[in-house]
């Protein structure tokens, strides 16, 4: 007991790796390894750099609200803005304005995207573009980017879109069309700095507020079954 105790508070201080990080995580030992070689401070220099994608490509566990009809942030990170907005044309989801919930990961946020609401995967879609700075609000017409729309069972369409940074080189989205998804599942990651917006369905309101920091996997964005209007909020 003492020994599972132990382990469990250990994961609670140390998260598990995403295992697209180890190649990174390799590469900046090597380069550490050398910079001792060159010259001793550059190579502590190097271990702090290290320390730094060990801790960027973290994956910690989540609990995930379960209830039905709730939406959870894919990302952690700030609320950047809510309004209305057209979504991305490639994914199809008409000419009318949704209201959209931006959140900014910046470098030290953990990037590990999650599904935000149970469904099916009606269609991902890859979009090219600028690696302008994520937290700008063209950077959701501008910027490289990959949306994937899940559809309800009772219709209606939510859309989750990751958005490269300023440095930002790299979307990764394991979605593909037809699957089944369940809420809090890892779906992607994005690598170093960027943006998740998520498009809610026609008179759903959110339940965050701009400012708000967001927790992947647990931070509920919205509810589908309530009629609770959109929350405000300030800083104090």
């Amino acid at each position: 007991m003492a020994g599972t105790a132990g382990t469990s508070a250990l994961r609670t201080v140390i998260a598990p790796i995403h295992r697209a990080g180890y190649p990174f995580i390799a590469a900046f030992a090597a380069v550490t390894l050398i910079l001792f070689f060159l010259w001793e401070p550059l190579g502590w220099l190097g271990v702090l750099a290290t320390a730094w994608c060990v801790y960027f490509f973290r994956d910690p566990v989540r609990v995930v609200p379960t209830r039905p009809g709730l939406v959870v942030a894919p990302a952690d990170g700030l609320v950047s803005a809510i309004g209305q907005a057209l979504p991305p044309k490639e994914l199809d989801l008409g000419d009318e304005p949704l209201t959209r919930v931006s959140i900014f990961l910046n470098v030290f946020n953990v990037h590990v995207n999650r599904i935000p609401i149970d469904g099916r995967v009606s269609r991902v879609h890859y979009h090219p573009g600028k690696f302008l700075s994520a937290n700008l609000d063209k950077a959701s017409e501008e910027n490289e980017r990959c949306g994937a729309v899940i559809e309800l069972t009772d219709g209606r369409e939510i859309a989750v879109v990751q958005i490269a940074g300023l440095v930002a080189r790299r979307i990764i989205n394991n979605l593909t069309d037809g699957a089944t998804c369940r809420v809090g599942h890892r779906f992607g990651l994005i690598r170093f700095g960027s943006r998740t917006d998520v498009y809610l369905p026609p008179g759903v309101a959110p339940l965050v507020v701009v400012g708000q920091t967001m927790i992947g996997g647990e931070t509920v964005i919205a509810d589908l079954d309530t009629a609770e209007p959109q929350r405000i909020g300030h800083g104090i």
